[in-house]
């Protein structure tokens, strides 16, 4: 099947290597413009355009698809199909009548829970025990389109957003591309989805990062979990703003106050949360430093009081 290919992150590029394994011809990449990163603010290409590049598969990378010039390039493809895999554009209706065969979605939730930009992210911090990843035709509305198949994927109490990433990659790789042979066998369902049953996603914010020790221990390690790689969790600890990367729930009660030194031990720092419980803090990372065991940073900078 001749196809235009959407997508900009590592997910969106292991869903293009298995479209490319397939065998379909791939007319095109579209991708999000090259951005600055690292403090040289050097102008770095997406996942996805290094793939393509290195595949010898033509790139686009358009600011928007309102531009009528935009519109036309694509529509010159010629595709078939459309494949949208965490592009980070909703596409107009121009586009989605372009191919014969309409344009398709792998979101990585079980929709219509978790609709947005951060259901991965998301499904963790709302301490979801399952996701899964949803294929989809795309429509004007944010993820609203009908469902054509899913794969669930069960969320480990170690998962963080870089795990549940790489296990939904595989996921909706598989899923892609089962779903493109089903529509090319024209054998792929169309189920419309409840609005009354959505949920959403939306981006995360860097203000969402400070830890709220009033939650429970449990709530609280899926907040750093779901937090990783960005914004990170953080804590302050005497007057240090600490990057929280690795926490544990603890049965241990405390009276002390939330959010204050419980003890320190081999394993890291005890601190009290909600409902006298407690949780241990793991793996941190100082403004300046680097990631590294809280046990061995406390042992550099000792706490006055326990």
């Amino acid at each position: 099947m001749r196809i235009v290919y959407m997508g900009t992150p590592e997910i969106a590029k292991i869903c293009l290597e298995r479209i490319v394994e397939d065998g379909h011809e791939v007319a095109g990449v579209y991708t999000k413009i090259d951005t600055p990163k690292n403090r040289g603010h050097r102008l770095t290409p997406s996942p996805v355009k290094e793939y393509a590049l290195s595949r010898g598969l033509p790139v686009y990378q358009p600011a928007t698809f309102r531009d009528e010039g935009a519109v036309e390039t694509l529509r010159a493809l010629q595709p078939e199909l459309i494949v949208v895999v965490a592009y980070g554009k909703l596409l107009p209706q121009a586009v989605l009548d372009i191919p014969k065969y309409g344009c398709i979605n792998i979101h990585a939730s079980l929709l219509p829970h978790l609709r947005g930009a951060g259901p991965i992210q998301w499904s963790i911090l709302r301490g979801d025990r399952e996701t899964g990843v949803t294929a989809m035709y795309l429509s004007p509305g944010m993820d609203e389109g009908d469902m054509i198949d899913k794969i669930p994927v069960p969320i480990e109490d170690t998962d963080t957003g870089v795990s549940l990433t790489e296990k939904l990659a595989s996921a909706g790789a598989e899923l892609l591309s089962r779903t493109v042979k089903a529509i090319e066998a024209g054998t792929a369902s169309r189920t419309p989805q409840n609005p009354e049953e959505a949920t959403y996603a939306p981006m995360l914010r860097k203000d969402m990062a400070p830890m709220d020790w009033t939650k429970s221990p449990e709530e609280l390690s899926c907040h750093v979990r779901g937090m990783i790689p960005w914004p990170v969790a953080t804590m302050t600890l005497e007057d240090r703003l600490l990057k929280v990367y690795s926490v544990r729930p603890l049965s241990d009660p405390t009276d002390k106050p939330d959010g204050t030194p419980v003890a320190v031990t081999k394993k890291g720092l005890v601190m009290a949360c909600g409902g006298g419980k407690t949780l241990l803090i793991r793996e941190i990372q100082a403004q300046g430093g680097k990631r590294m065991a809280c046990a061995d940073y406390l042992r550099g900078h000792p706490i006055k009081s326990e």
